[in-house]
């Protein structure tokens, strides 16, 4: 299952898709974490330290091992220097799955181990000295589109992506790689105008996308959110003795997170699960084709020098099913 966390910048998204992370962790789920906000704050949330956070390895600055990785033996790819970040599998593309080893997580994620069992976390990478003023944000997310464009995974299978703030992924058809869309929102007229933008936004390429009200102090909260956004109000969350200790590096065990806070938890994992029944995995890959067409006519062709409309293999469809190259 593929997760998104998206919301207006310090509503919590963070901090929510961490304890999910950990829900999941503590079930003993497979889970891999990617840490997609500028932020890069996901690290800290799941307890590394500064040191630990600053050197996980950024997906950004390996994406030609990526590239090389998934490319596979595609006779459509020319090179993997020709790959962009909407780039769709074919026959003969390498994919990936969350379970086991590949070179992809080799380079790019790394173990953490939380109470009940460990995730693999990948984060894009910050902004670099490089990058400032010659670079948008959207060029170490790229990484994180293409990985999920060759990513199958299963019902008990989750990738849980903290995503950029605000409605910057739908610069991207990352908007569209996910299951299910939990959007967190607090209880102001600014907090909801996220969710408008991005219920706008999602309308016609079926994201399912949930609110989950963060910070939320009483039943006026509640009923001005269920006002405001009706019944795509999933749950909510209010004040957290164990997240405080968390913020302050000093975490309790997992198990003593609030009562209805972990409910709320629970609450979020059944939303994801029953999303297994909506897959449609001949939309999933006819939407990776209009991005990808879309980013070659914008400026991907110019930038290659080649059609990047050749890549597309008319007769293969992403899914479960699909066996990995000999």
């Amino acid at each position: 299952m593929k997760i998104a966390f998206v919301g207006k910048g310090g509503s919590g998204k963070t901090t929510l898709s961490s304890l999910f992370i950990r829900h999941l962790a503590a079930a003993g789920a497979p889970v891999v974490a990617v840490d997609a906000d500028i932020n890069q704050h996901l690290g800290p949330a799941l307890g590394l330290d500064e040191r630990e956070s600053a050197a996980l390895p950024a997906m950004g600055e390996r994406l030609s091992v990526i590239k090389d990785y998934l490319r596979g033996n595609n006779p459509r790819i020319a090179s993997a220097a020709t790959m962009i970040k909407t780039t769709p599998p074919g026959e003969g593309s390498r994919l990936v799955r969350v379970r086991e080893p590949n070179p992809v997580y080799d380079a790019c994620a790394r173990p953490v181990e939380l109470d009940g069992g460990a995730v693999r976390l990948m984060v894009t990478g910050p902004f670099t000295d490089a990058d400032l003023g010659v670079s948008c944000y959207h060029s170490k997310t790229g990484a994180v589109e293409l990985f999920l464009n060759h990513l199958v995974d299963g019902s008990d299978d989750y990738v849980v992506v903290d995503m950029t703030a605000g409605s910057d992924s739908f610069a991207s058809g990352l908007f569209t790689r996910f299951d299910i869309t939990f959007l967190v929102a607090e209880p102001t007229r600014k907090g909801v105008s996220v969710y408008r933008q991005y219920k706008e936004y999602a309308r016609d390429f079926g994201v399912v996308l949930k609110v989950v009200g963060n910070k939320v102090q009483g039943q006026d909260d509640i009923d001005f959110l269920r006002a405001e956004v009706g019944d795509d109000l999933l749950v909510t969350v209010g004040h957290s003795d164990w997240v405080r200790a968390m913020e302050k590096g000093r975490p309790p065990r997992f198990d003593l997170l609030e009562d209805a806070n972990s409910r709320a938890l629970r609450t979020l994992r059944v939303a994801a699960d029953a999303t297994y029944e909506l897959r449609d995995w001949e939309r999933y890959t006819r939407q990776m084709v209009h991005f990808h067409l879309k980013n070659a006519q914008s400026w991907g062709n110019e930038r290659t020098g080649v059609d990047l409309a050749a890549q597309i293999d008319p007769g293969f469809v992403l899914g479960e099913g699909v066996a990995a190259p000999a």
